[in-house]
């Protein structure tokens, strides 16, 4: 079992201050210790039966200063990481072959949910500089010559401006995070959900259904999201469908066995699907079997 979505983070240090304001209030909600390590991550994923995860970088600090998110992909065999990097920066392209370089990172992470002068602190789904980014081609050749996966959280009304940017880089694996923002209110075969449909004529395009305890109205289970896991499945196949947990930002509602196990209780679903969503989807879909 590989966790495609996890989060560590180191303490705040001289060098790398804790500056982002809503994430030190988000953490202080969390059900873990406020300096979550790789370590505790670890000792979590081994309690869990979880055998390998993904760090995806947590801005605690300047969200594009990666230092921890290296670190842990670097030191353990176990962990592998996703950046994040501001696409409009005049060395973006050298710092993404500069990540690449590490052992165990995979890629990269765009928050195109996110006002781009409040990054990683709020969410704003009419924002539209994801499009914008599809033009700073020096930064998306060097994605193709490292053959970074790109991961984008998007609210499912950007859909859109992510189509845009796959059909102009098709060849680059990409994933979409948290159900797209999408709730159990938001219909899958009509409106702005409906767009994943487009997005899965394109082989390189791979869905997590990731942070589900959020996106639910309900509790373990979460039964009301499981119409859109089954869509999912439908419409991509299982070999693009991921499972992650978004473990510990979670950790206020549900427990890591929670956001593991709740998959088993989806209708529909037959062992072998599960195997592909919580392994075999994510290491075919960057790379990694």
């Amino acid at each position: 079992m590989i966790d495609s979505h996890t989060h560590a983070w180191g303490a705040a240090s001289e060098d790398h201050p804790w500056i982002n304001g809503p994430i030190l209030d988000l953490v202080d909600g969390f059900d873990v210790h406020t300096v979550y390590t790789a370590d505790r991550l670890l000792d979590d994923m081994d309690r869990n039966g979880v055998d390998e995860a993904v760090v995806v970088g947590y801005p605690i600090c300047d969200w594009t200063d990666n230092w921890y998110t290296l670190r842990a992909a670097a030191e353990h065999d176990r962990l592998h990481g996703i950046v994040m990097l501001d696409p409009f920066a005049d060395d973006a392209a050298d710092q993404l072959r500069r990540c690449m370089a590490t052992d165990g990172v995979l890629g990269f992470r765009l928050g195109a949910a996110c006002p781009y002068d409040r990054m990683w602190e709020t969410f704003d789904p009419s924002v539209t500089w994801l499009r914008d980014a599809i033009q700073e081609t020096e930064f998306w050749e060097a994605a193709v010559e490292t053959d970074a996966a790109v991961q984008i959280l998007c609210d499912h009304g950007q859909l859109d401006q992510a189509l845009e940017l796959v059909e102009a880089y098709p060849e680059l694996a990409y994933l979409f995070d948290h159900f797209a923002h999408a709730g159990p209110e938001t219909p899958t075969e009509e409106g702005t959900f409906a767009q994943f449909a487009e997005l899965a004529e394109y082989d390189t395009v791979a869905v997590k259904v990731s942070e589900i305890a959020h996106m639910s109205d309900s509790a373990f289970p979460y039964e009301d999201m499981h119409d859109h896991v089954r869509w999912f499945v439908e419409t991509f196949g299982r070999e693009r469908v991921i499972w992650g947990s978004d473990y510990p930002n979670v950790s206020d509602v549900a427990s890591y066995a929670e956001a593991i196990n709740w998959l088993g209780q989806v209708d529909g679903l037959s062992d072998a699907d599960r195997e592909w969503l919580t392994d075999r989807s994510f290491r075919r879909h960057v790379g990694l079997d």
